[in-house]
């Protein structure tokens, strides 16, 4: 059958190993047409394309700049995306019969090209929700319930119904997603919504000189190194982040390693810049294929989230520490369920993200622990619950289409 995915990722070709590349080569090695509609932002010059590379079909969209710009362009473009998505379908994809569309949050917005794939071709529709949007701005301040911020909130609220009314399934990371949508909405018959995880697709490994790797970046061959890696913004709680460097910042037995970028990520810059630590490191950008190096020569993941969030957020960058046998520090919102996955099942600790302290009493809990057979662990909870077939396997029943 023909797949068409929607999404606001940037994805140009499926040899990058992530959640959404997986799934579409998943796709296609079980037999089906993949067709992916994906943002050419403004910023990068080019204009709306048609093109086929790694058995797959790749239409590019010419949008405006809907990451890593102001709200005020961000808002407008994410308003915008869905429309631009239906005229470039139309123009390019007008000969094709689609069978399932499937598409990702964020954004919210695309309920009405779904619906027009949907009335045009009788396709079958599932939504693979990754962020509760507008609700997680609400809860970090960027949005509020009333004055003008609150009418933007109602606005995409509305917006986050219509698409979830237009979706045939809703699957969600984990079993708090579920019931959180569902206790939210409850105009929405549980039968649609159901649990389709974050999944990769497990590739050999090149053999990494982790030697090499750690004085090619300056981190000591000799001690444990603490990694995060990803976006550095309001989402992770970056004021908490820099009082756990701080709190951390005077351990001889221990590096930290920061690797990403982001709207908050010049705080982290400006803390090290002033105070120098030793052992704390930062990286602002690494090519995919380079930063798996690094993770492959480091010891323990870091995953940070705000305090603030009343939504179950399941960071997918779980799942590269898991690939790579990295235990885990956790320093999260309450809400969320990744601490259960991670700490149920041996692979790591959990402290809530209020209090610099607790992190460091995970770090003490982490350095005296097994850490090694901790990532084995996670490895094979990786293997037997985050894999992409399984999640394939899922969005075939849960839609209910036969191979």
């Amino acid at each position: 059958m023909n797949i068409l995915f929607l999404t606001l990722g940037k994805l140009y070709n499926l040899k990058s190993s992530d959640i959404y590349s997986d799934l579409m080569e998943c796709f296609i090695q079980h037999g089906h047409q993949v067709f992916i509609v994906t943002p050419y932002e403004r910023s990068m010059g080019k204009s709306t394309e048609y093109y086929e590379e790694d058995g797959a079909h790749f239409l590019a969209v010419k949008t405006l700049n809907i990451q890593k710009t102001n709200i005020i362009e961000k808002g407008l473009g994410t308003l915008l995306i869905g429309w631009q998505y239906k005229q470039a379908i139309k123009k390019y994809l007008k000969d094709i019969k689609v069978d399932l569309v499937t598409y990702s949050t964020p954004p919210i917005t695309l309920a009405g090209v779904v619906d027009y794939v949907k009335a045009r071709y009788g396709a079958k529709s599932y939504l693979q929700l990754k962020d509760i949007f507008p609700q997680n701005a609400l809860d970090i301040g960027l949005m509020s319930e009333s004055g003008l911020k609150g009418l933007i909130y109602r606005n995409f609220r509305k917006k986050e119904k219509e698409l979830y009314e237009v979706s045939d399934f809703i699957g969600c990371m984990s079993s708090a997603n579920v019931q959180y949508v569902l206790a939210h909405n409850p105009e929405i018959s549980a039968d649609k919504v159901g649990v389709c995880p974050n999944s990769i697709a497990l590739r050999p490994h090149p053999e990494v000189d982790r030697t090499a790797i750690r004085q090619k970046y300056g981190l000591p061959t000799d001690k444990p190194v603490f990694l995060y890696g990803g976006n550095l913004g309001k989402p992770q709680g970056i004021d908490y982040l820099i009082s756990c460097l701080k709190s951390v910042s005077n351990r001889p037995d221990c590096h930290f390693l920061i690797v990403g970028s982001g709207t908050e990520a010049h705080k982290v810059d400006e803390y090290l810049q002033q105070e120098k630590p030793a052992n704390i490191s930062i990286i602002v950008f690494l090519p995919k294929e380079e930063y798996y190096r690094v993770v492959a020569s480091c010891d323990i993941g870091l995953i940070f989230l705000d305090h603030r969030f009343t939504i179950p957020n399941f960071p997918s960058r779980l799942l590269p520490y898991m690939e790579y046998k990295m235990p885990v520090i956790c320093a999260t919102d309450v809400n969320t369920d990744i601490k259960d996955v991670v700490v149920d099942n041996g692979f790591g600790f959990w402290c809530e993200s209020r209090d610099a302290v607790d992190f460091d009493v995970c770090v003490n809990r982490m350095l005296n622990s097994d850490y090694i057979q901790m990532g084995e662990k996670g490895y094979k909870y990786l293997k037997s619950h985050y894999l992409v077939g399984n999640a394939y396997e899922l969005i075939m029943k849960q839609i209910n289409i036969s191979e």
